[in-house]
């Protein structure tokens, strides 16, 4: 599944969600405005979606120089992460980068067949997916850089919850309602 490239918009190949904020809006910290938001875990393995990225925020800091004050500035942010070491104590991100999108819109959530998704539980932290990024510029009170805005999301298929949560599936056995020890 190759990564798509449309100017500052990529379209991932299979990556992994994580901190996923995606059906009700969330605040990183308290005086913020509440985002819609996921980090994505993208395989180091991925070169199309890495290099599909990094592209992208080349074109941003072109379309961005003005906010730059004309040129680009030597030390600007970047949102494409190395797992191996911003999160080296964390397994999952281990071998992958990340980028953090978020957006005060809702993201439109669909699955393999792109039928929308609107149910909070079809969609979770650890599921594998596709997402519609879009690289802006900021400069905001002094930070100058790249950020990744969150337009869309495909459910690519499910996977392990991160967080150690556990399905409702895997913690019961069925019950034989015929069974005495119930009662």
């Amino acid at each position: 599944m190759k990564a798509k490239l449309i100017g500052t918009k990529v379209i991932t190949g299979k990556v992994r969600a994580s901190y996923a904020h995606i059906f009700e809006p969330h605040r990183m910290q308290e005086g913020q405005d509440a985002k819609y938001s996921v980090s994505l875990i993208i395989p180091k393995t991925d070169t199309s979606t890495i290099q599909a990225i990094q592209k992208a925020i080349e074109e941003a800091k072109e379309a961005g120089k003005a906010k730059f004050g004309g040129k680009i500035p030597a030390s600007l942010k970047t949102p494409l992460r190395d797992g191996d070491v911003e999160r080296e104590d964390d397994p999952n991100y281990q071998g992958a980068y990340f980028i953090n999108a978020s957006s005060k819109n809702a993201p439109g959530i669909v699955d393999q067949n792109k039928i929308r998704l609107t149910e909070p539980s079809t969609v979770v932290s650890g599921d594998y997916i596709r997402a519609s990024i879009n690289m802006y510029a900021f400069n905001t009170s002094g930070n100058k850089g790249i950020a990744a805005g969150l337009n869309n999301i495909q459910l690519i298929e499910k996977g392990e919850p991160l967080g150690g949560a556990s399905s409702a599936e895997d913690d019961f056995d069925e019950i034989d309602t015929d069974d005495d020890d119930l009662l």
